[in-house]
Formats: C-alpha cells, structure tokens, sequence
C-alpha cells in the first residue's frame, strides 16, 4: 500500500509556474485533495509511524494542516487542535500561548499559536503539516505545545526536504521526499 500511495501522491503533484517573472515554482497538491481515495489514505498513513508513540491529540498548522491534522487525529481516534498563523488585524478567539518561527525556506518568521485551554499537561501531540523544508512551523509549535504543559511526540508530513539532523531531532517521518518531486 505505501508505494500505492507514493506514486499516486506523485502522480497527482504538480509544479507550476506562477507568472513569466516569477523566480521560483510552487507546488500544486491540489490533486491530492481531488482523489477521494488518495484523500481517505493520507490520514492513516501520516499516523501509522506514530501510533505507537500513543498521541492524545494532533495539532497541525494553518492552512494545509486544518485538512491534514483532522485527517490524521480521526486515524488515531484522538482529537485536533488547530495552530493559527498570526497576521496582522486577525484575531484568534480567546487566550492562544505563541511561539516565534526561525526562518523559513523565503526567509519569513511567523508566529504560531495554539488556544489555551485546548492543550495541557498529559496530552502528547502529534505534528502534522504537508511540506517541512525547514522546520521552522514545526520547531515553533513543539515550543508552543510545550509552553502549554503538553508533551510533543513527533511529526508526520506528506513531503519532507529538511536535513536528516532536523528531521531526527523533530522525531518526523514523511511519505515522499523532497526529491521524489
């Protein structure tokens, strides 16, 4: 089955040009979300390499993460609590514990935030998010969840391009590789 969905995952993925000036490609997952059986596989696959690490909850991050996360927390039986990206006049309803992200692949910072009241002591999260090059949401949601009392346990992402060293500090495990596309 896992490279049933590899394929497919690559199959269904495009690079795509965005304008004649643009200096850089960006992908296109939409074919993903297009395949209703692709779609039913993400989920348990993104948490089979983690069940045993025995997840109370999955948080993901805006705005790929608010499909993927739910996907995976009904896989594991478990609940989802989303991450919002702070941005400027945006409100997220009620107390929310930030964290700051490195720089990311453009070189951008963000600050990532979890509601408080939604984790705590006990829990142990799961990561999920689509794409990791850097780990920059990742690395600021594992402060973030940690600020919160609760424990993180891992990552899973569809793609990863991060360096060994990141991906093995950030317990991450992925079902394509970077170069895979």
């Amino acid at each position: 089955m896992r490279l049933e969905l590899r394929k497919r995952l690559i199959d269904e993925f495009r690079w795509v040009d965005p304008d004649p000036g643009s200096t850089h490609l960006i992908s296109d997952v939409s074919g993903w979300w297009r395949d209703p059986d692709l779609l039913a596989a993400l989920g348990p696959a993104l948490a089979a390499a983690h069940r045993a690490t025995r997840p109370t909850v999955v948080v993901a991050p805006e705005v790929t993460g608010l499909l993927l996360g739910p996907l995976a927390a009904v896989a594991l039986g478990v609940g989802f609590v989303p991450a919002h990206k702070h941005r400027d006049g945006r409100t997220v309803a009620g107390p929310t514990t930030w964290a700051r992200t490195p720089p990311d692949h453009r070189g951008r910072t963000l600050s990532l935030g979890v509601r408080d009241g939604r984790l705590g002591p006990g829990d142990r999260v799961l990561l999920v998010d689509d794409w990791v090059e850097t780990g920059a949401q990742l690395t600021a949601l594992y402060e973030a969840i940690r600020r919160r009392g609760a424990e993180p346990v891992g990552a899973s992402a569809v793609v990863a391009g991060c360096p060994p060293e990141l991906a093995r500090s950030l317990n991450l495990t992925w079902l394509l590789h970077a170069d895979d596309l």
